[in-house]
This record gives C-alpha cells, structure tokens and sequence, in this order.
C-alpha cells in the first residue's frame, strides 16, 4: 500500500481583509535577509567610496543648511549647535524618505520576480525597512559622535535625560509610517502608473511640512496647528529632545502619532491584500 504524501505547504489566495501571515513571513526570514543585502550591495556597487555615502551625504546636507537657513535666513535652532540640529532631523528623515520611496514602488519594481516565484508579498517592503536600518544605524552613531565632540571642545551641556530611551519607538513609529504610506501608494501606482511621478515630489514637500530644518517652536497659531497635523513632527520633535535636550512635544501630540500610524498601516494592510490577488492582471 502506498504511504499517502502530505503537503509541507500549501499556497492559498488572501482571503481575510487582515491576513498579515507573520508566521509565513518569518519562515521566509533567510530570503528576507537575501533581499537586504541584495539592495545593499545594488546602492553600492561600482563605487569608488561605497558605504561612506552613508556618512558623506548627510554631512553635505547638513553643512548646505548651516550656510542656507542658519547664516543667510537665520532660522533659530532651540539653543542647540545648527550642526547637531540640522543632522539629528536628517537622521530620522533619510530613514524615513528613504523606506518610503523604495516601499512606494514595490510591486512595479518586483512585478518580474513576483509573476514567477511565491513568496509572502510583505517580505518586499519589509525588506526596505531592515536595509534602511543600517543606513540608520551609521548615522545615528555619527551623531553621537559628534555630540560626544561638542560635549568635549565646546563644554556644551545636551541635558541627557530618561527620553533618550524613547529612540526605539521612534525609529518604529518611522518605520510603520513609511512601511503604511509605502505600501498604500505601491497598490495605487500598481494601476495607475502617473502616480509614480508624484512621490518624490511629494515627499520633498512634506520635508518641509516636517520640522527637520526649524524647530517647532518657530511657528506660532494656525501655522503650528498645522504643522502638528503631521504625525512626523512629534516624533521628530521627541527625537531631537532625547538627544539634545530640546524639542516641542506633549504625551498627547506622540498619542495621536502613534493612532494615526496604526490607522494608516491597518488601512494600508488591508488594501495591499487586496490588490496582492490580482496585480498581475493589471501590472
């Protein structure tokens, strides 16, 4: 009598508004540290300086601020040294932009892999967010090196205090919005292609909605009610003051970053399922 074979897997059509599969995902955990070291080494191929862009671009950024809104528009900065101030919101935005631009084009940027091997579709975009982590990482550790020399030649006081424990949640409370915004506009230009256009654009504006460059301090009245409509700004704000010992922030403005991040990830779970089952009749 044949001995009856049984399925070590069986592949089944999403069928749940939130189906988010963990237990799929982190059995693909070795193919999700592939694609992590395959957008590693694709960034920094053939380059003479490799992963030393890592350093070079945001201290190129940050000395362009310096001389543009700290020397010639005179933006204040809370008290803290322009250089400090101008890289610990790059920090958090690079990660941020950064997850967010790659996230927002997963599924027409993977359409070729993706029409001939399965694999759970989220091992993509969370591929985007572990790999910015060690951009990340680099450049946190430039910052506080940097910090350590003010503190050191310069006899600057930053105020260390029990906050800057608060840099887990909000590297996590970046990473869900990328990872919410990202994969909601990667369902949308799935069919609708223009939109691809629109996304750099529209993340250099919201830079400017984000306070990276000013404090929020600097914003008075319904200009700073606006600008606290933008989940980043709290966190930006906590980053910053666990750091530097300055920021405008409230338990209230981190709550309603953190409602508004879950909503928006929920919401952008659910139409990434929704389009996972037929996006490669429309791609």
């Amino acid at each position: 009598m044949e001995k009856e074979l049984k399925w070590t897997q069986v592949i089944k059509p999403q069928s749940a508004w939130i189906d988010l599969r963990l237990g799929e995902v982190w059995s693909y955990r070795d193919l999700l540290m592939l694609f992590v070291r395959r957008d590693f080494v694709a960034v920094y191929k053939q380059t003479i300086l490799g992963p030393l862009w890592f350093i070079i671009q945001p201290l190129l950024t940050t000395t362009m601020f310096i001389i543009v809104f700290d020397k010639v528009a005179g933006i204040p900065t809370d008290g803290a040294p322009p250089a400090l101030f101008y890289l610990s919101g790059l920090v958090v935005w690079n990660y941020f932009s950064s997850c967010l631009n790659k996230t927002a084009i997963t599924f027409s940027a993977n359409s070729g892999i993706f029409g001939k091997v399965y694999f759970p579709r989220l091992i993509v975009p969370l591929s985007y967010m572990v790999s910015g982590l060690i951009s990340f990482v680099i450049q946190l550790a430039m910052l506080m090196l940097l910090i350590g020399y003010f503190y050191i030649f310069f006899e600057i006081d930053f105020n260390l205090n029990i906050y800057i424990l608060s840099i887990p949640l909000c590297l996590i409370l970046v990473a869900a919005l990328a990872l919410g915004f990202g994969i909601i506009i990667s369902s949308l230009t799935a069919k609708y292609r223009d939109l691809v256009h629109l996304i750099s654009f529209g993340i250099q504006l919201l830079m400017y909605a984000t306070p990276v460059i000013y404090p929020l301090s600097f914003f008075t009245g319904k200009y700073k009610d606006f600008i606290l409509i933008n989940p980043l700004t709290s966190i930006m704000e906590l980053f910053r003051y666990s750091l530097l010992g300055v920021g405008d922030f409230s338990i209230f403005s981190i709550a309603y970053s953190t409602i508004f991040i879950c909503i928006t990830l929920l919401f952008g779970v659910i139409i990434f399922n929704r389009v996972e089952k037929s996006f490669m009749d429309v791609i």
